[in-house]
């Protein structure tokens, strides 16, 4: 994957309260959100006009706050051509131990008469 390509020179001054985005070869920018404010409206910070191919590059705003352009990473990582497989995994965990249970107590005795013994 090539390096950052400066697409445009904006010169654009980062603002903290502010996110930055392309849209339409355009620099906009919208207030974050902010926990109990309501959702801010976008404003177009330069008209730059630049032609974008969105299914060769990605476009942002670099860290000089110039428009600049990456290419695509299609299909994901590659991966090792060496790599194995991962060994199976062994039996799932065994449950928790319970605590042993307590013998159970003895009936208590019948109420009512008691018998004598002779």
């Amino acid at each position: 994957m090539a390096g950052a390509e400066k697409v445009f020179k904006a010169g654009v001054k980062r603002d903290n309260d502010m996110m930055y985005y392309i849209k339409g070869g355009d620099v906009w920018a919208v207030p974050r959100k902010k926990p109990g404010e309501s959702k801010g409206k976008a404003s177009k910070v330069v008209n730059a006009g630049i032609q974008m191919d969105y299914s060769k590059y990605l476009y942002y705003l670099d860290s000089d706050g110039d428009i600049a352009r990456k290419e695509r990473q299609v299909g994901g990582s590659k991966r090792k051509k060496a790599a194995k497989k991962a060994a199976p995994k062994k039996a799932a965990k065994k449950p928790a131990k319970k605590a042993a249970k307590k013998p159970a107590k003895k009936a208590a005795p019948k109420k009512g008469k008691k018998s004598k013994k002779r």
